[in-house]
């Protein structure tokens, strides 16, 4: 269950991803709104509204763009970690998993419809190179409720990456989307994926004691949330 990627649903949930030796976030992040960030359709009363942002979202070190075919060698190099899937549904994947997972990815760029959600890539420019995904799902309308997700590179943990690329897609929930509280689950030993969310000012409201079975043993899971009165609170 997962600073790794959106947990799959076969078990209904999306999980939270990363190894369990992921480092705390050290980064304190500001949102200011660039303008990037408010070229979607804006959700000004809460209707079925569309948010297709105009990427890439830029932050001060990151950037972040729907997927493209050139995504593949980076995607498939934290894919295929066992310690990057140990807290996933997924198991390491091979070459070929990893270009149909990439294909769906790569569809997944704007909201419009009430299941559907945003994955995006996170660039560092100064490298060239994706070094992770932060996902937006939307759960439901009429609750005006959502979900994020993330997964990096275990090379690239410990430097607020997580954190920074997260509030991006916090603040297409909140803003764009208009939803009302966005929540975040994971596997109960994934500590540096915990601390990001904490980080995100998201608090935990529940402790499920093996709610599940998850890779040949019982597991527990943690659901962290936040509500938009209180993003907005924050920054």
């Amino acid at each position: 269950m997962d600073d790794a990627e959106l947990q799959a649903a076969g078990s209904s949930t999306l999980t939270l991803g990363g190894a369990a030796t992921v480092a705390a976030d050290t980064l304190t992040v500001t949102i200011d709104e660039p303008r990037s960030w408010r070229n979607s359709v804006p959700a000004t009363s809460y209707d079925r509204s569309v948010v297709r942002p105009a990427y890439p979202l830029v932050t001060a070190r990151l950037k972040l763009q729907p997927f493209a075919a050139a995504d593949f060698e980076d995607l498939y190099a934290i894919n295929s970690r066992p310690d990057v899937t140990r807290y996933l549904y997924s198991e390491p994947g091979d070459a070929a998993q990893m270009r149909e997972v990439l294909d769906q990815k790569i569809g997944e760029s704007m909201l419009d419809e009430v299941g559907q959600r945003i994955s995006l890539a996170v660039v560092r420019p100064e490298l060239n190179r994706m070094i992770g995904e932060v996902h937006l799902q939307w759960l439901s309308w009429e609750h005006r409720q959502g979900e994020i997700g993330f997964v990096f590179h275990p090379d690239h943990h410990g430097k607020g990456f997580a954190t920074e690329a997260a509030a991006v897609v916090l603040q297409l929930g909140f803003a764009d989307l208009g939803l009302h509280r966005i929540i975040g689950r994971l596997d109960a030993r994934n500590l540096g994926s915990a601390r990001v969310l904490e980080k995100l000012g998201m608090r935990r409201e529940a402790h499920f004691v093996h709610d599940e079975f998850f890779k040949g043993e019982w597991a527990d899971q943690l659901i962290y949330a936040i509500l938009d009165e209180e993003w907005t609170a924050r920054h």
